[in-house]
């Protein structure tokens, strides 16, 4: 296989126009090099050495790397080795170390459950203990209580028939002693009973103090809230009458500022017509001067004008004079009267020279003078245009920017008024959401109750019934706990309100001793509402049941 290379065979390649441009079409075959293939790969891997070495160092690392893992692969199986033998040791301790935390775990886990046995005990024990501490209970607790004293009440009695009836016409005086210490007995129990009466009364006169404390403090919150809701009332008169005070004060500032400017206005524009009429008063001092300044300087010419010819004639006089002194001397003489004239003619044309140049300069100062106070009072009258114009560019500026700040304020005030209304509809909304959450948890709450009650109620039920069931095969007078059994909290009196979870409430009378209404209705009754009050019906009027 042969390359073509278009070229020069030797040495640097001629810069001719076909070396420049080649033609494909019609190759200089004079310019054309075939090299072999031995060649072109030579030169091929003269150019590209560097890729090739790299390359082959690439393939050496790779081909240790692979020695290496294969090696560490047959390696680390081997157990006859150091690595081996402590590769062994370190897995049979992590063994050891699971089953030691497995064992571990199972320890914890049996002395959990012992701890969670333990607390369920105690939380038992503990609501046991409580729930025989509620009054109810407590309450259900004195009847059995009542019972086992009736129960051994009627054994006493009994033993004490069987006593009287063997010791019958015997022992006199132990009969005596023994009804001594019946008789301290039952002033005992009396003495036992009016205590409870006390307490009774006690715990009832507490409960009473504690309505009416009650009562108190509603009182007291109600009469708080009516003294918070005036003072937020005055307070609400109080901030709408500085308000109104507020826009007093800035209607009063803007007509002030409004006052203001009109006046500071009249005062630029009489103060303007002052400036004219000090102008117009300058100019005709002005002119008055210029006219008495041409009148003077006309004056002076023609003072000068007579001095002149005064001094003309006085010449001619002395020249009259000195011609006939001049006819009377000699030629000589003649000579210097003739010298002596024309000098003081010379210093006298002089003179004349020098003040007509001296009025001249004067004439053209005072008219420089003029011309410059005149560009001055110009230039005077155009910087104060300027400086007025640009007062009212700036109060025209500041009037724009106090209208728009007012523009602004009073935005703000409709923002603010805006987002004080949306916060009063958001917050009566919050309120009225609050309240109806409340109601709803209120409610919740009562459900709630109400569901615990019942189930109170239900387990002493059950309580009781066993207890009472339990009384009746042992023979004992089991009223006190059926009485103290029946449906109803509160201990009262009264009707059960069952939508109110069972509580049976307690009516008193409307009187100093606060006693408990009856809770009986006799035949009577009817006969009262028959006859007295005429009302024809069977439903219980709420005072007795």
């Amino acid at each position: 296989m042969a390359t073509v290379l278009h070229g020069r065979r030797r040495g640097t390649m001629r810069a001719t126009p076909e070396a420049q441009v080649p033609m494909p079409e019609q190759p200089d075959l004079r310019q054309v090099t075939i090299l072999s293939k031995t060649d072109w790969a030579r030169i091929q891997q003269q150019l590209n050495r560097k890729q090739i070495e790299e390359e082959r160092q690439r393939k050496l690392k790779q081909e240790r790397d692979d020695r290496k893992n294969k090696s560490k692969e047959v390696v680390q199986h081997w157990g006859n080795t150091i690595a081996g033998q402590r590769q062994r040791k370190l897995e049979a301790r992590r063994l050891r170390e699971e089953k030691e935390e497995a064992e571990r775990v199972q320890v914890d886990l049996g002395e959990a459950k012992y701890q969670a046995q333990q607390r369920k005990e105690a939380i038992d024990k503990a609501k046991t203990q409580q729930y025989y501490q509620t009054d109810r209970v407590k309450g259900f607790h004195s009847a059995l209580m009542l019972t086992e004293v009736l129960k051994e009440r009627e054994a006493q009695l009994e033993l004490k028939r069987l006593k009287e009836a063997a010791s019958h016409g015997k022992d006199k005086a132990w009969l005596d002693q023994a009804q001594r210490e019946y008789e301290e007995a039952i002033q005992q129990d009396q003495v036992r009973a009016a205590e409870r009466i006390i307490n009774a009364k006690d715990n009832q006169g507490f409960l009473k103090a504690q309505i009416r404390d009650h009562h108190q403090t509603a009182e007291h919150v109600r009469t708080e809230d009516q003294v918070e809701g005036e003072e937020l009332q005055k307070l609400a008169l109080a901030n709408k009458l500085e308000k109104e005070r507020l826009e007093i004060i800035r209607r009063d500032e803007k007509e002030q500022l409004m006052q203001e400017n009109r006046r500071q206005i009249q005062e630029r524009i009489a103060l303007r017509k002052l400036q004219e009429n000090q102008e117009d008063e300058e100019d005709e001092e002005c002119r008055v001067f210029a006219a008495a300044k041409r009148k003077m300087m006309k004056l002076r010419a023609e003072k000068e004008k007579q001095l002149h010819n005064e001094k003309q004639q006085t010449l001619e006089a002395i020249r009259e004079k000195l011609g006939a002194q001049l006819k009377q001397k000699l030629d000589d003489e003649d000579v210097r009267i003739l010298e002596a004239v024309r000098e003081a003619e010379e210093k006298r044309a002089k003179e004349e020279a020098e003040k007509d140049a001296k009025m001249s300069k004067v004439i053209r100062e005072q008219a420089e003078h003029r011309n410059m106070q005149m560009r001055e009072g110009e230039q005077k009258k155009k910087e104060e245009r300027r400086q007025e114009l640009e007062t009212i560019r700036i109060r025209q500026a500041a009037d724009e920017i106090f209208r728009r700040n007012e523009e602004e304020k009073r935005t703000r005030r409709f923002d603010e008024a805006r987002g004080l209304a949306r916060f009063h509809l958001d917050q009566s909304d919050t309120r009225k959401t609050k309240e109806e959450i409340e109601k709803e948890q209120a409610l919740a709450l009562d459900a709630a109750n109400v569901q615990l009650l019942n189930l109170e109620e239900q387990q002493f039920q059950e309580y009781a019934s066993k207890v009472i069931e339990h009384c009746d095969k042992g023979g004992r007078n089991t009223y006190p706990l059926r009485k103290a059994a029946a449906p109803g909290h509160g201990g009262g009196q009264g009707p059960v309100f069952n939508g109110k979870g069972g509580i049976r409430p307690s009516y008193m009378v409307m009187d100093k001793t606060g006693k408990q209404m009856p809770h009986y209705q006799r035949s009577s009754t009817d006969e009262t509402k028959a006859n007295i009050h005429d009302v024809q019906t069977k439903k219980r009027m709420g005072f007795v049941w």
